[in-house]
């Protein structure tokens, strides 16, 4: 009898996340950004973002497969680490961080795609700030010309969350 509960066991996948947390059932299907999976004796699929995820270990073949590395951020220095999400299944697994804004000068002389960069580098900034490697967009505005101000420049303002491991 434990020689089938062994090999009974042996056929379930492992999903190990980088926080260290391992999930275990079915993996049904590895798309672009998301695993999805059901857990051990379920049948609702589940889904998991790619960011999160370490590794899989295919319980019937015994295969390791590396999904993502690890981002580590230990501080404002390290904004170019930081990836910025723009789809929220992309984020499922990992935990919220708060919320981060970045935004180019109401006076400026920025063009619209330097002034975008600028408010992307401060997100990302404000992101490496509290130790979060990913930022899921929420506002992106830009505002150019007249509506922007009496010069005539344009600003960038970019909400998010950051997310951690």
């Amino acid at each position: 009898m434990s020689l089938t509960t062994s090999l009974i066991y042996a056929q379930v996948d492992v999903i190990t996340k980088h926080s260290g947390e391992t999930v275990k059932g079915k993996v049904l299907r590895v798309d672009e950004y998301t695993v999805v999976f059901v857990y051990d004796g379920e049948d609702a699929e589940n889904s998991i973002g790619k960011y999160a995820i370490e590794k899989i270990v295919y319980g019937k073949s015994g295969r390791t497969e590396a999904v993502t590395e690890k981002i580590v951020v230990n501080g404002e220095a390290d904004w170019e680490k930081v990836i910025i999400l723009e789809e929220k299944s992309y984020i499922a697994g990992l935990k919220k961080g708060g919320e981060v804004r970045g935004k180019t000068g109401l006076i400026n002389f920025q063009t619209g795609n330097t002034g975008d960069k600028k408010a992307d580098k401060k997100l990302k900034m404000a992101a490496a700030a509290i130790g979060c490697p990913f930022v899921l967009m929420i506002s992106d505005k830009t505002t150019v010309g007249a509506s922007s101000n009496a010069l005539g420049g344009s600003q960038a303002i970019k909400t998010g969350i950051g997310y951690k491991y």
